[in-house]
């Protein structure tokens, strides 16, 4: 129950409603043992099965207390039917049983309206945590899990814990007090049959124990399955093209299948195991039943210990058991499969973020001086792809950083923007080491636009206000024109109102680009980072593109990262790197004059 409770924290918020179903869960167990005892004083009518008793019977002691209640009953009915006749109290009496059947249902549909709103409240929550800790945890994260994983514990393992919520208080509350309200009315009528009663309830859970041990394990199997088919799903639809452009269809098409086989297995075998819980129970008490109408039938007709009536209401009463007995049965399989699945939800839950604020981190509102990168070694798993790298950046200044592929120039603009954490050394902005600012303000500082132009399903206006929640429609519009991006826009047949599909696929790689540096020319920061920004591009694209870059830059500090060498000619500094370290450093002509790597670099790319 360990990863149980630690959702129970999700409920605080909505405890009155589980106060509310626990009261109406107590009147529904109350009055669902009570209908059937409602049922006694009119089949004695009907078969005129009551002793007349003239007088009030005397309390003798709680052994006595079944005779007591009995004697009372049968006096009640004797004065009743001297006053107004069999026909009337009949009457009355079926008045009695309807009405506590009415308030059983009312009381079991009041508590099913309580939990209705913890279950939907503790969904919510624990999704928006869920969400809100994607968004908190480092990007290093994602590289290692499958984003499917993450979407299916977002949705169907949430789903698993809400329905588990039921079963928990129908497993502590209702069930049990259904089974104890009715044994103690069953123990008033016969203690004798009632014995049997308590030797089939242990034998019964043993029983049902035994069979849903492995439930656990196996919905963990279902659960990390669907994980998988949902990641092989959405690398589908994100790859369609290259899918398609290989005829690797089949490829994809028999690793889903792979995956919905052994989901399909593994949902058998759970649910096999599920659905065996109803019918064993059911069995064992009728089994008990049995037992029970051959002793009670004795006790009717040999013995005469017992009323004909009252023995029909015991034996309703026992069946009245065997409903919450399957229920509690079937709410611990809910528990467990609840179990699993809170196990994987609580895994993203509590993973420590690498990347946090410091205890003291200040807010940074301005940049003044330099953005210092101080002898920085950084590796992501076991070798370095920076070995002791320093660079100095100052206000105004446009540095890029070049050089093959691999050898780290993306890595730098994720250490700066503090996407990664350094191993050794340390990055500082004005003196100021970006571990001790928060993470808001610094990248608040920042503007950043990168290879892969990242837009998201919405209008232009929307995809803007990303990077800035309050521009004016004006401020959108000029943001616009410096990123050479009005021009397609005001075609647009809703101009910023236009939705752009899915990551902008409706707009051409020229098109998203512009929208990308336009975003980042609204939130108008000290420092921008561009990351290969035209590496992707068209020739008439990329001369748009680099228009925009040279109107954006303009008294920014900025740091290029570019694989095309022409546009970072104008460059105050140009870095080289090679494996991580700074093969050269100049400005385009003095690198050119000295015929080293950038020399040969331009001259693969013909621009010498």
């Amino acid at each position: 129950m360990e990863y149980i409770k630690k959702i129970w924290a999700f409920a605080k918020p909505y405890k009155k409603y589980a106060y509310g179903n626990i009261i109406a869960n107590v009147f529904y167990a109350l009055f669902g043992s009570l209908a059937f005892v409602s049922l006694m004083p009119m089949l004695k009518v009907l078969f005129d099965d009551k002793e007349p008793i003239t007088e009030a019977p005397a309390y003798s002691g709680f052994l006595e207390i079944g005779d007591y209640l009995e004697g009372n009953l049968n006096y009640y009915l004797t004065q009743q039917v001297a006053e107004i006749g069999e026909m009337k109290v009949l009457i009355y009496m079926i008045g009695v049983v309807i009405a506590t059947f009415l308030l059983k249902n009312f009381f079991g549909y009041l508590a099913m309206w309580f939990i209705t709103f913890l279950r939907n409240g503790v969904l919510k929550d624990i999704r928006n945590a869920l969400y809100l800790k994607t968004l908190d945890l480092p990007i290093s994260f994602y590289s290692e899990k499958r984003k499917g994983d993450t979407m299916s514990r977002m949705t169907s393992d949430v789903q698993v814990i809400q329905s588990s919520f039921l079963s928990i208080l129908e497993l502590v509350v209702r069930e049990p007090l259904m089974i104890l309200f009715t044994i103690i009315i069953m123990l008033t009528i016969s203690a004798k049959l009632t014995l049997f009663v308590f030797i089939f309830i242990p034998v019964s859970g043993f029983i049902i124990s035994k069979i849903g041990k492995t439930l656990k394990k196996k919905s963990h199997q279902v659960q990390e399955e669907q994980g998988f088919f949902l990641s092989v799903l959405e690398e589908t639809l994100s790859g369609l093209k290259i899918i398609k452009g290989f005829n690797a269809q089949s490829i994809f098409n028999k690793k889903f299948q792979d995956s919905t086989s052994r989901y399909y297995k593994y949902s058998n075998g759970l649910l096999n195991r599920q659905n065996l819980a109803s019918p064993t129970s059911e069995f064992l008490g009728i089994a008990v039943i049995g037992v029970l109408l051959l002793f009670g039938g004795r006790m009717v007709l040999i013995d005469g210990t017992l009323e004909p009536a009252a023995f029909i209401v015991y034996m309703g009463l026992a069946y009245n058991i065997l409903t919450p007995a399957k229920a509690i049965s079937k709410a611990s399989y809910g528990v467990k499969k609840g179990n699993a699945a809170a196990e994987r939800v609580l895994e993203i839950l509590e993973t420590p973020s690498t990347i946090t604020d410091a205890p003291n981190a200040k807010s940074k509102t301005k940049f003044d001086t330099q953005l210092s990168i101080d002898n920085i070694s950084f590796k992501y798993q076991d070798e370095y792809v920076l070995k002791n790298f320093s660079l100095n950046v100052k206000k105004g200044e446009t540095v890029a950083l070049v050089g093959q592929s691999g050898s780290g120039k993306s890595t730098i603009a994720n250490l700066v923007t503090r996407f990664y954490d350094v191993n050794e050394g340390g990055i500082t902005i004005d003196g100021d080491n970006v571990k001790n600012i928060t993470q808001a303000s610094l990248r608040g500082l920042m503007g950043l636009v990168t290879q892969d132009s990242i837009l998201f399903n919405d209008t232009i206006k929307e995809n803007l206000l990303v990077g800035k929640p309050d521009a004016t429609e004006q401020e959108m519009l000029e943001a616009l024109k410096i990123a050479n991006a009005w021009e397609f826009v005001k075609d647009l047949p809703e101009t910023i109102h236009t939705n752009i599909g899915d990551s902008g696929n409706k707009l051409s790689g020229g098109q998203k680009q512009r929208l990308s540096i336009a975003r980042a020319v609204l939130k108008n920061p000290p420092i921008m980072i561009l990351d290969e920004a035209t590496s992707a591009l068209d020739t008439e694209s990329e001369r748009l593109v680099q228009q925009a870059l040279e109107n954006m830059m303009k008294n920014r500090t900025s740091l290029v990262i570019a694989h095309r060498l022409s546009t970072i000619q104008k460059a105050d500094n140009i870095v080289v790197l090679s494996k991580g370290e700074i093969v050269e450093q100049g400005k385009h002509e003095e690198l050119l004059a000295k015929k080293g790597v950038y020399h040969s670099l331009v001259e693969m790319q013909s621009l010498a």
